[in-house]
């Protein structure tokens, strides 16, 4: 296919050079309403490009095809059968590929590292969730995937199982094993869902991590915004084989998704898509060499260690994405919350995540000498100053077998059903009825319907002093909990 081409963006340049004029939304009128104060901070060019798809972008009866000719030329780009975009992100994406594979009280095997999004979509679409415990690593207190033999006594223990939903990479750059585990799935006939909502630039490299469509998984949501050249909500579907219909994917996509779908996303997907067809190679060869020079020069910082191919082997993951730097900073005596508080107040830099233990610093095509520079001497800053960091309470970290809580109930009659709130302190032996997420990353430490144990509450109690951030509880000093009514 023509490369070249980027059906979105020559849909919108022949909408400006036409001059039409929209009686109908968006009610901005391509900007001509907005606020001048607006305009200012926003810019003219966003508002003059947010025009819909139907009448607008396309015709009426959206006879040019604008949009699935540029969902056909991604499916190409990246090696699928069918490509959907999504402009709701990946959060309404992993929701959508859930239901299309295991309705209401159907049984799916999912990774239990996955983010809140995905223990949503359990809620939402009343699946039974068969949780697939990661393996954790005692000595970095991090969850690596599920391994292949994880996921196969999982398959055995539950027949009845519709699928597989996998997570990876991970928030840290650990990558799953997605090819045996494909293979696993297959030979019980039942499709495999890859979430690798980090994973969008896997494909247009050889030396980056396999991606799901390449080891057989049969659907996979990538988030585009998060390691690509799209803007924030930029998703996409990829299918492959015939084991998810991809009409019955639309169909779960049309109840959950927007009917105003952004062509903002849709423009940023089209020339993402271009850029990375015809330049991505050269584009992620710079970046890895970057991310080579970063991690060498981190790794030779005292206090500091760079998370590496040491984690890569049997118990551990299956292969790291170099370009996901991350960074354990207990060398130092501070936390990796504390670390990234203080990169942002002093150094005006942001990192990706941080834990107790480390931050993460995601370099991608978009960086340059410039950020590299600025990550370097920021985190040599971090080193020559970190003994002006306060003393803060430190989170209680827990062995790694108390996180595999187990599930006593249906999630969504967890979370729909009564419930009350109760002192921490006596919630051990209760059954959870909300999330409690620590954000980033936002990996559900209680998900509904699942039993509380002291091991586990006795870690979140430690948290919020020590500067944890859990946004989804009803109660964010987590002092009390949401739990089913007795």
């Amino acid at each position: 296919m023509d490369h070249s081409r980027t059906p979105v963006l020559e849909a919108l340049t022949k909408f400006r050079e036409r001059g039409d004029v929209v009686y109908g939304p968006p009610g901005h009128k391509q900007g001509r309403g907005v606020d001048p104060r607006v305009l200012d901070v926003l810019g003219p060019g966003m508002f003059a490009a947010d025009v819909l798809m139907l009448n607008g972008l396309d015709d009426r009866r959206e006879s040019r095809g604008v949009l699935d000719q540029a969902q056909a030329l991604m499916a190409d780009a990246v090696g699928a059968e069918r490509s959907f975009f999504s402009t709701c992100g990946s959060s309404l994406s992993v929701k959508t590929a859930m239901l299309a594979v295991a309705g209401p009280g159907e049984k799916l095997l999912i990774s239990r590292n996955a983010h809140k999004s995905v223990v949503s979509g359990v809620i939402i679409n009343g699946t039974d969730p068969v949780w697939v415990h990661p393996r954790f690593d005692p000595d970095l207190h991090l969850a690596h995937p599920p391994q292949p033999d994880d996921v196969e006594r999982a398959l055995d223990e539950h027949p009845d199982a519709k699928g597989m939903l996998l997570i990876t990479p991970t928030d840290w750059g650990g990558c799953a094993d997605i090819a045996r585990i494909a293979e696993l799935c297959h030979a019980r006939d039942v499709p495999l869902i890859v979430d690798e909502a980090w994973g969008a630039h896997l494909p247009f490299h050889p030396d980056l991590p396999a991606w799901g469509m390449a080891c057989g998984a049969d659907l996979v949501v990538t988030s585009v915004h998060k390691m690509g050249g799209a803007i924030e909500q930029s998703s996409v579907f990829h299918l492959q084989g015939d084991r998810v219909d991809p009409d019955v994917l639309k169909q779960r996509e049309d109840l959950l998704g927007t009917t105003s779908a952004s062509s903002l996303v849709y423009a940023s997907l089209d020339g993402w898509r271009r850029q990375m067809a015809e330049q991505g190679r050269a584009l992620l060869d710079a970046a890895l060499a970057r991310a080579g020079r970063v991690r060498a020069a981190v790794d030779g910082l005292p206090g500091l260690s760079v998370m590496g191919r040491e984690t890569v082997g049997p118990g551990g993951a299956a292969d790291l994405d170099p370009l996901a730097v991350t960074v354990d900073v207990r060398g130092l005596g501070v936390s990796g919350m504390q670390a990234a508080e203080w990169l942002r107040a002093a150094c005006h830099i942001d990192v990706g995540a941080a834990d107790q233990c480390r931050v993460n610093a995601r370099l991608t095509h978009a960086d340059d000498d410039e950020t590299e520079a600025r990550l370097l001497d920021a985190l040599r800053r971090l080193v020559d100053e970190h003994e002006r960091i306060d003393p803060q309470p430190q989170i209680r970290l827990p062995a790694p077998d108390t996180l595999q809580l187990r599930t006593v109930m249906l999630p969504r009659d967890a979370f729909f059903g009564p419930t009350e709130q109760i002192p921490v302190g006596k919630a051990a032996g209760r059954v959870a009825a909300e999330l409690v997420s620590p954000y980033p990353p936002g990996v559900p430490v209680l998900a509904p319907g699942e039993l509380i144990t002291g091991a586990v509450l006795d870690y979140l109690a430690s948290g919020p002093p020590a500067g944890m951030l859990a946004p989804d509880a009803a109660d964010p000093s987590l002092r009390t909990l949401r739990v089913v009514a007795e």
